[in-house]
């Protein structure tokens, strides 16, 4: 067994690395670029070195540093994580010629797998099911149209290189065959350096479902049951889960016993996965081979009790599986939603800055010990008041939970997420919970199309349904009200205003207006006025809650119960902007609000209403980023659609494009700045 070895990466997965590898008794050292000096994964390791400045090219996909520090620091193997050289086949072959372990499969399984078009010919040459289509190179799009008319539409077009989401497309009919196609070829050349194209049959209603395999260097492969990965935004995936809801164990021992003897044919040493498409009649079709850790392991952690970093440890030290295929069970659910750095109200443009806030949800399943059951585990590589950078991917956390049903799961879910508090920075949480509370979800009625389908014009606060919205403005009143009372002098019972507590208070929803155009409010009444402890009586609307309450502002949480049942909330006080706007937050559901007495209401009520100002002659950048390309000149004349400039962030280029007929006016900016939130782009005349 190796006594020390590197970690290629950095962020989460090379915080998980490092937490099994002590376990096991072996020192870690991390590698850091400019931007992750502070970083948690540099903390955890036993010794850490800087790679270079902030951008990937100059830092964590430099391998010949990386081999250099590994032979300097005495390191015995090289962990790659997942990302960055995990699956480049050169950076393997470089690790082994350099006389270290590469802890992952052979660099010929590496580049057996990682062309497309060659995968689908192994998959076939070991029977393994494959997508019907024709997968040579294609010649020109003339080509491309004859082949889908002879696979029949619709079809996909594909580049043999693509990865996440680049070169592809769906055609239905002739012409979208031959425009996919052109935009894949381009694609894949900028992004890829390569532009082989192939097509194959589009399967409708598809699921995605992965099954997990081990080796080991002595022919010993096992399959360690599936996951469901079918909830996907723009070919990411967002939730996944295992077991899957869907497919019968007949199903999954035959796609099991299928993955296997492709992994058997290219010899495979280590973790990997084999990636199918499933119809709505379970037939399975191969798609591709991921050779390396995948982001969603956790839930096969969860479900099967196996450490799959450890067993990578193990079999890249020249280990033999010590399991039977029979030993691999499913132990209860597991469910593992991506917390990502993105605002999904903005079209999920990422989200970059410090986070000035950070509590994850209490947990009691923790990464290396995957032998404990029935919890809520974080695996995260950012601390409170650490930096979520523009360089890098935007995952904050993955947070996993293990039930004993998928029911229990889904539960267990929405209550962490709902627990989850992530400040200074936008998150995704909002819409993993409307996923979560969508019925067809909870059903597990679903397909890879599920978002795209629920979530046509993209996400709004208004898919967001609280149970009881009459709860968060009693919950407002009474928040407000305690803060009043633990602001008084022991043994005083003045208030605001008289002396006495206050019978009611106006609640002030500053998102939403009433019939006459001021902000709508609500009435809350306090039915017990001289109480002074933590439980609350209040009447909002027809209905009477009691609350009681139990305030942890320096966490941003408010615990309590109302009516007897334990609940959970987010608070907020205002900012500098806005002191008295306060926020809660409760299963994604967010009530910006205004607390007043019966008088300030009325004051309140007399005051005008600011309008915003007009912006409709600007282009505001609507994200941090760096401004990579401007597409227009000055003087110049656009129309709707036509692409005035490209922001780059978290390593995705974003095009920002005309939404009318426009001159430009002005151009603010230049070429390589880097950009805030709402600066000024150009001006329009």
């Amino acid at each position: 067994m190796f006594n020390k070895i590197l970690i290629a990466n950095r962020g989460e997965i090379a915080c998980r690395v490092i937490k099994t590898a002590k376990r096991m008794g072996i020192s870690c050292v991390a590698v850091y670029s400019e931007a992750d000096a502070s970083a948690l994964h540099v903390r955890l390791a036993d010794e850490a070195y800087l790679l270079g400045p902030a951008p990937s090219k100059s830092s964590y996909l430099r391998a010949d540093k990386i081999i250099e520090i590994a032979k300097l620091s005495g390191a015995q193997a090289i962990h790659p994580g997942y990302g960055f050289l995990s699956e480049n086949e050169a950076f393997a072959q470089s690790v082994e010629d350099h006389g270290l372990v590469f802890i992952g499969p052979k660099a010929a399984s590496i580049r057996a797998m990682g062309d497309k078009i060659a995968s689908k010919h192994l998959a076939q040459e070991a029977q393994v099911s494959t997508i019907p289509g024709y997968n040579e190179v294609i010649a020109d799009a003339n080509e491309a149209l004859s082949i889908a008319k002879g696979i029949g539409f619709p079809v996909m077009i594909k580049a043999s290189a693509g990865g996440g989401g680049k070169g592809l497309r769906v055609a239905y009919n002739d012409q979208q065959t031959m425009e996919g196609f052109q935009a894949c070829q381009n694609e894949a050349r900028a992004s890829f350096g390569d532009d082989r194209i192939f097509i194959e049959k589009f399967i409708e209603q598809p699921r995605h479902i992965e099954i997990q395999i081990l080796g080991d260097a002595h022919g010993n492969v096992l399959y360690l049951n599936e996951r469901e990965c079918s909830i996907q935004r723009r070919h990411q995936k967002v939730i996944e889960e295992a077991p899957s809801p869907f497919i019968s164990s007949a199903t999954r021992k035959a796609m099991g016993e299928q993955a296997v003897a492709l992994a058997k044919a290219v010899h495979y040493q280590s973790a990997g996965t084999v990636e199918f498409v499933v119809d709505k009649d379970q037939n399975f079709y191969f798609l591709e081979m991921n050779t390396r850790l995948q982001v969603e392991h956790p839930v096969t952690e969860c479900i099967t009790g196996l450490d799959l970093v450890e067993w990578m440890i193990k079999v890249a030290a020249g280990e033999h599986i010590t399991l039977k295929q029979e030993d691999v069970k499913i132990n209860g659910w597991a469910m593992e939603c991506r917390i990502n750095a993105e605002d999904p109200l903005r079209q999920f443009l990422p989200s970059i800055g410090r986070l000035s806030r950070f509590t994850p949800p209490q947990t009691t399943l923790e990464a290396s010990r995957v032998d404990a059951h029935h919890g809520v585990r974080v695996d995260t590589g950012v601390k409170e008041g650490g930096e979520i950078s523009m360089h890098y991917d935007s995952m904050i956390a993955k947070l996993i939970v293990h039930a004993r049903d998928r029911e229990g799961a889904i539960q267990s879910m929405r209550e962490a997420l709902n627990a989850f508090v992530v400040r200074g920075v936008q998150s995704n949480i909002g819409f993993q919970l409307a996923l979560l509370s969508h019925p067809k979800f909870a059903s597990g009625q679903f397909n890879t199309g599920f978002i795209a389908e629920h979530f046509p014009n993209g996400f709004t606060q208004d898919h967001l349904v609280h149970p009881n919205p009459h709860f968060l403005t009693a919950l407002a009143a009474c928040v407000q009200r305690e803060l009043l009372l633990r602001a008084q002098p022991t043994g005083s019972h003045s208030n605001m205003e008289s002396g006495q507590a206050h019978l009611s208070f106006e609640v002030v929803d500053m998102d939403h207006k009433s019939a006459n155009g001021a902000r709508a409010s609500t009435q809350v009444e306090f039915l017990n006025p001289s109480a002074s402890n933590s439980t609350h009586r209040v009447r909002v609307g027809a209905q009477v809650l009691e609350i009681e309450l139990d305030l942890l502002l320096h966490e941003g949480l408010i615990k309590g119960r109302v009516n007897g049942e334990p609940f959970k909330a987010q608070f907020d006080r205002g900012g500098a902007s806005s002191p008295m706007v306060n926020t809660l937050t409760q299963w994604g559901c967010t009530l910006h609000h205004m607390v007043l007495s019966d008088r300030h209401a009325e004051l309140y009520r007399l005051m005008p209403v600011k309008e915003p100002p007009d912006l409709s002659k600007f282009l505001l950048s609507p994200m941090p980023g760096l401004l990579t390309q401007i597409l227009v000149k000055e003087g110049q004349r656009v129309m709707p659609g036509e692409r005035l400039a490209i922001i780059e962030a978290m390593k995705m280029e974003n095009v920002l494009l005309a939404h009318s007929e426009v001159q430009i006016k002005s151009i603010a900016p230049a070429v390589g700045e880097s950009l805030s939130v709402d600066q000024i782009i150009m001006e329009f005349v």
